[in-house]
């Protein structure tokens, strides 16, 4: 008998806060391989018209990761088997500038949940809200779990 998803819809998973700090960024940089100096130097990005270190595209991941909805969390709020569990989409929305420093308050939700041929999407969406209260960043991910079938 499958588990009925669809009341994971509309859940949000506890909210928390991240100060975004600019040794993570360049340690992000340094792991994907981004040798761009704006990651790199203060003085580099704010020559590039930036305020601070920007955050390089992707890096929200690691905001997840360390700040609160890592993919332990993630699998024990949905009530997911962790060794079925892929995921399956991913894409950020930008409205504003996240540089070091920034203090950004984070919420996640799940959107939308569906079942079909054998396994359960889940859509979630995180909001990034700065502190002068200006959405800055939306992320959506898609996780998916297959069901049924052999381990």
């Amino acid at each position: 008998m499958l588990k009925d998803i669809s009341k994971k819809e509309g859940y949000q998973f506890p909210p928390y806060t991240f100060v975004v700090e600019r040794g993570k960024i360049k340690e992000f940089a340094l792991a994907i391989g981004d040798m761009n100096p704006i990651y790199h130097s203060k003085e580099a990005a704010q020559a590039e018209g930036y305020r601070d270190v920007p955050m390089p595209l992707t890096f929200p991941t690691v905001l997840d990761m360390w700040g609160g909805n890592d993919f332990e969390a993630i699998i024990k709020s949905l009530d997911l088997n962790p060794l079925k569990v892929l995921h399956g989409e991913q894409e950020y929305q930008y409205y504003g500038e996240i540089c070091a420093g920034d203090e950004l308050y984070v919420q996640a939700k799940v959107i939308s949940t569906e079942h079909k041929r054998g396994m359960n999407f889940f859509l979630l969406e995180t909001t990034y809200t700065n502190a002068e209260g200006e959405t800055v960043l939306i992320a959506r991910s898609n996780v998916i779990e297959r069901v049924g079938g052999e381990q």
